[in-house]
Parts: C-alpha cells; structure tokens; sequence
C-alpha cells in the first residue's frame, strides 16, 4: 500500500541521533535517515520505492541519484558505522539478565538476477531445488528481552570451479605471438587472485568474532552456533577470549569411546538401548522463560582436533523416540542443564533473519555494486534495532492479547511506529488546510498523478 513519508519518524530520529559522527555531511545523514525510515515503513523497500513516498519539504527536494549517491556511494564508512552500532547497542545488554553471541548464515534470494553483487544460481539444500541467492554470514546477540544484528557480511561466490574449466578448455600447448602469451598470463593471474581472495563462511565468521573481541562491546557474553559455523579456529579464538560456546555437531561427528573412535550417533544408540537410566530428567528455563523438559546424558569426551570437551546428548521425549540433539561445549564443569539453556540462546538469530527478510528489505534491494549491497545490509541492521527502540502504543488493542507476560511483539512497536508516521501525514495536512490549499492542490502535493 502506498502511504506519503512526511518526514523522519521521531522514533527514528532519536535513534540514529548517535550515528551522526559517522557521516561527513548533515545532508548525507538526512538520506540515510529517510533510507531507514523507508525500510521500516515502507511497502516497496528499495531507494526507487522509498524515494516515491517521500514529501520532500517546499524547496528541499533533491533527485532520486542524489539520494542514491548518499546511500550507498558518498564517503562514510559501514565497519565505522556497525562498530559505533555495537557500542551503542551494548549497554542493552548489560545487567538485563545473561546475554549470548549466535553465529550463523543465511540466503538472500534474488531469482530474476545473478546481476546483483554476490548472488549466484547454485543449489538451495533448504528449499531443496536450484536458486539464485546470496549467501550472508551473521551475527546477532541475544538477552531475554531482546535481539541485535552485530554483523552482516555477504560472501564472495566461488566461480573457482568454472574458472578452472575455462582455463583447461582454452590451453594451447604453444603461441605464436607474445600478446598471446600475456593474455593468457593475466587469466592465470586472475585465476591465482580470486583462490586467495575466496573466505569461506567459518573464515567469515572467525573474522566477526575476532572484531567483536577486539572491541570489548560484550565482555561476558558466550557464543552459541551450529556444525556449519563450527571449526577449530573459531572455538580456539572464542577460548582465548576466556569465553565458552556450545555448538551442535553433526550424528557422524567422532569421538574417544572405549577406546575406540565411535560416531556419536552410534554412542547415542547404545546408551539408549543399553543404559536408558543414564539419561537424566532435567528442567531447563530457556531464553524466553519457558520451562522445557529434557532428558540428557552428559560427559566429558575427547574429539579430533578438539581434544577434551563436554558432550550432551538430547532427548525431548521420556521414551527417547525422539532423535538425539548432539551438543558441545569447552565448558567442561558446565551440566547438561547450563549447556541446554545457552543452547536455546542461538535461536534468536533466526528471528533476525526472518526479521530483516519481512521487515527490512534484506532480499529487496536490487543492487549490483559490492560496496551497494553491504551498506544496505549494515542499515538493515540499524533499522532492526531502531524498531525495538519504539515505545508501544495501542496496549488497549486486542489484537495484541495474545502476547504473554505483557511483552511487546515486534508487531505492535511497528504499529506505534506507523502511528508516528499517520500523526505527521496529519500534522502537514492541517498546516495546507490552514494555508487555504484545496483538497486537489493537497493529494497533488501528498500523492502526485
């Protein structure tokens, strides 16, 4: 639905109040305001839809490639801006009860273009068919109140594979001339620059966590993620920090059993069969306050690689008919129940995920520059934590009866948010009314033919 944008939301507006240092220039600092403003409230959550919404004050107006310019080309620095946003989002943090750091990925889906920077037709295995998508690393940390973006980094596709059979399919075993010779060296050298250019998603996230330790923005905050973000690197750089994680780890994983090295799943089947009694009841208080019922085993293990770490094994069914969930830890005093708990911690980041996606145009922006798609990436981030800086209204309002302990969903903060951008929609229709201008002079000005 198309809805004028008549200025800032106040909400937004005090928000973004400490990100001004960041950007060189107030006039950049409005657009990139607007631009955030339009994520959250816009329906068409690109720069050409925002930018149609917006009723620019009586000779203020400036060109949609101006605003474009501000956004995502002018001088400021995105990894300047996500740090000043971990500092900023920090003190939230701090003293409302335990806070964790999740890793994880996700695909930005772009079907109609592989135009757009880091987007690349290969197979989706969650959708379980063949996609064009990016492929984004995030991190995100969570308390029992609340969630943040920490990070957001969009990995570079591989073509090593195309451009390996591109160079076997045109080699010559002689040239004739030398500017042969020096086009195929430069093939080779391109070939040679973009192996080691290539960061995996583990690299990735090794990276983010190293940043967000050097910054010291959540000093005691432990990490949660699963097998595909889990490596010996990270958890050494996490040990280093003198912080634990726990991690899932894969039914096939090995570990030191008897004396022998034995998949996990195998030692899970055993237990089941052999000694059900050492699965131990326990009642777990998970992030969001829930009581949840689990029946684990709990031991100190030896892994390849990883040496000695604290292994539990899952069952959420007193029968264990369940399958397992296998879980790790470097915390080797911690019990079942504490490894459980900070498990559920990780989970959070998936509500970032589908929050950025629905809410905040992570696949909307048809971008193709690099620099284009992570600045937009970083402002979905801002937008995010600038909505549960929304103070709510509309308690009486049954539509939002469901939500439990009085808590205020995600929901009802943009319903308040929305109420802010009505008010000054109103607000500047009452001021052309008191001008003298006409209904047809006012729609002219709100909603353009």
């Amino acid at each position: 639905m198309y809805w004028p944008l008549v200025g800032i939301a106040p909400t937004i507006q005090r928000f973004l109040a400490a990100y001004r240092e960041v950007f060189c220039r107030d006039s950049g600092f409005e657009h990139v305001s607007r631009y955030i403003n339009g994520l959250l409230l816009s329906a068409n959550k690109t720069l050409q839809g925002i930018y149609a919404q917006i009723v620019w004050p009586e000779g203020k107006q400036v060109s949609r490639r101006a605003m474009h310019e501000a956004v995502f080309e002018s001088g400021w620095s995105r990894d300047e801006l996500m740090k000043q946003h971990r500092q900023n989002v920090a003190p939230n943090y701090r003293g409302r009860g335990r806070a964790v750091v999740s890793l994880d990925w996700t695909f930005g889906y772009h079907p109609y273009s592989q135009k757009i920077y880091g987007a690349k037709e290969a197979y989706d295995y969650v959708n379980r068919c063949w996609s064009c998508y990016q492929t984004v690393v995030t991190a995100a940390v969570a308390n029992p109140h609340r969630v943040d973006g920490l990070a957001v980094e969009v990995q570079q596709p591989n073509y090593q594979k195309e451009e390996l059979k591109y160079l076997t399919m045109t080699q010559r075993d002689s040239y004739e001339q030398m500017e042969q010779v020096r086009q195929r060296l430069l093939e080779l050298l391109h070939y040679h620059q973009h192996r080691l250019s290539y960061r995996k998603r583990t690299e990735i996230a090794v990276d983010i966590v190293r940043q967000i330790e050097a910054e010291g923005c959540f000093p005691q905050a432990d990490y949660a993620f699963d097998q595909g973000v889990l490596n010996h690197p990270l958890t050494t750089l996490i040990e280093s920090a003198g912080k634990h994680w726990v991690s899932e780890i894969e039914c096939t994983r090995l570990i030191l059993w008897k004396g022998q090295w034995t998949q996990v799943q195998k030692v899970a089947k055993q237990l089941k069969q052999s000694h059900p009694e050492s699965f131990r009841h326990k009642r777990v208080r998970c992030r969001n306050g829930g009581i949840r019922e689990i029946w684990a085993f709990s031991k100190v293990v030896r892994l390849k690689k990883y040496g000695r770490k604290r292994l539990v094994i899952v069952h959420e069914a007193s029968e264990l008919s369940d399958a397992p969930r296998f879980l790790l830890t470097d915390a080797l005093h911690w019990d079942s129940s504490r490894v459980f708990a900070t498990w559920s911690f990780r989970w959070p980041i998936e509500t970032f995920h589908e929050f950025a996606k629905q809410l905040v145009g992570f696949e909307a922006a048809q971008l193709r520059n690099e620099e284009a798609v992570k600045r937009h990436f970083c402002l979905s981030c801002l937008a995010q934590s600038a909505l549960q800086q929304a103070s709510c209204q509309g308690q009486k309002s049954e539509r939002f009866d469901f939500a439990d302990n009085h808590e205020q969903p995600i929901g009802q903060r943009l319903y308040s948010l929305s109420r802010e951008a009505v008010e000054q929609v109103v607000v500047f229709t009452q001021s052309l009314l008191l001008q003298g201008q006409s209904v047809e002079q006012i729609m002219e000005v709100l909603m353009p033919a």
